[in-house]
């Protein structure tokens, strides 16, 4: 009986120590966003294990830091000491190891290694300079 025991999310941010619980939140939350995504609403809220890849979970969490936290996502992932997707990957790889989450046999942290750029992925896109107003009175 040398198996671990299910640990509190508290419990492993203080093993952990790298990322605060905000962060461990968020890619929890992020977790299910991403499986609503993927797998649609009724889907998400059923039993059923729903796995979704490294890769998908990434673009899911970056997707789910623009809608919650919009032009400020980078900088609050910043204030969490998240800036690249291998931080999401050592989140889950920690809550893996506590047994808050499970992996399928060939997911791997390595599925997190530069998903994407941080620094562009995170942008918004540029507007063009508003038109000048029409003028609604005539002379």
């Amino acid at each position: 009986m040398n198996q671990m025991q299910r640990k509190t999310l508290e419990q492993v941010v203080d093993e952990y120590g790298r990322y605060p619980l905000e962060a461990f939140e968020f890619v929890r939350h992020g977790l299910s966003h991403t499986v609503e995504q993927i797998y649609g609403h009724a889907k998400a809220n059923s039993d059923a294990a729903c796995h979704v890849s490294g890769q998908q979970l990434c673009k899911g969490l970056r997707d789910f830091a623009i809608q919650r936290y919009g032009v400020m996502a980078r900088t609050v992932l910043g204030h969490w000491g998240v800036h690249r997707t291998i931080d999401f990957g050592r989140i889950v790889f920690a809550m893996i190891d506590s047994k808050l989450m499970h992996k399928n046999e060939g997911d791997d942290i390595r599925d997190f290694e530069a998903v994407f750029d941080f620094e562009t992925a995170f942008q918004m896109p540029e507007r063009s300079p508003a038109a000048p107003p029409k003028s609604v009175f005539s002379l």
